[in-house]
């Protein structure tokens, strides 16, 4: 069983002289955000292609048993919305994130608000989807050769295991027939705390569990308080445990139990330097039990 909290990116100009030392370089920041968190979410992959040489050094950044979690590419999710994305996700595997090794977590796959629910449109894009780094790797070299001369990487340490999560914001999600392809694909909803902009669901669908924090009163903005922080760390525990919180919020039913998950629990209030401040108070409260 594995809990990993953590925030979504780190570079943030107003983090400096707060979260951040004022005296600590910019080229500093991820090896002091990760000295204090479980994980980070990669966000700056989900506006363009990074570079091998990126990710090699974001590995290099972190301590042994850290963990990213990586944001996939709105190209795939926005601009081609899951169709005919084969190119696209061979483009995104080449590009480094196989350079994290031991070190990549889940990738995310964030949906624009105006996508709707088409479960052959779902179905065939969770098709495509590499379980592992082998099958990733496959894909990857299949990229665009001429777009991706010079900043592919085509290697890999060892076969690892891959793990996907989705996070949904249309209403037409809510439907048990959502959950149960995710459930046959073994990939991970998205609890997507977002002060009820969009759909909240807490249906386990995967063998992990992926939250996503972006402000319970106000997006992105809002911090969590001592009773919220509480709340999430019950929460957590149960899912950890196997089990679901006995009022979860679901649109199907249970999911078998387990005898542990691993949960990871990114903060995405960072506007007014809450993400970092939070994290660090609900890793307080999960330690102390």
């Amino acid at each position: 069983m594995s809990i990993r909290i953590g925030i979504s990116g780190w570079r943030y100009a107003p983090w400096r002289g707060n979260f951040y030392p004022k005296d600590l370089p910019q080229r500093g920041e991820l090896a002091y955000a990760a000295g204090l968190l479980d994980s980070i979410e990669i966000n700056g992959s989900f506006y363009s292609l990074q570079t091998p040489e990126r990710y090699a050094a974001w590995h290099d950044d972190t301590p042994a048993r850290f963990v990213f979690s990586v944001k996939a590419p709105r190209y795939i999710t926005h601009i081609l919305r899951l169709r005919e994305a084969e190119k696209a996700l061979a483009n995104f595997f080449a590009s480094g994130v196989l350079r994290l090794r031991a070190k990549l977590g889940p990738i995310l796959w964030q949906l624009p608000p105006s996508l709707r629910y088409d479960a052959a449109q779902l179905d065939a894009f969770l098709r495509l989807l590499p379980r592992d780094t082998g099958q990733a790797l496959t894909l990857a070299r299949r990229r665009e050769v001429s777009r991706m001369r010079g900043r592919s990487a085509l290697a890999i340490d060892r076969v690892r295991p891959l793990r996907h999560a989705l996070e949904v914001r249309h209403e037409s999600f809510r439907d048990p027939d959502f959950i149960a392809r995710l459930r046959r694909h073994r990939v991970a909803l998205v609890v997507a705390d977002t002060a009820g902009r969009w759909p909240y669901l807490e249906d386990v669908t995967a063998g992990f569990v992926y939250l996503r924090l972006h402000g319970d009163a106000e997006l992105y903005t809002s911090g969590y308080g001592d009773a919220a922080l509480d709340r999430w760390a019950e929460r957590i525990r149960s899912w950890a445990h196997g089990r679901e919180p006995v009022d979860a919020q679901r649109i199907a039913g249970p999911a078998p139990r387990r005898s542990h998950r691993d949960v990871y629990c990114y903060f995405d209030n960072d506007a007014k330097v809450r993400a970092p401040v939070d994290a660090q108070a609900l890793i307080a409260r999960l330690q102390a039990r």
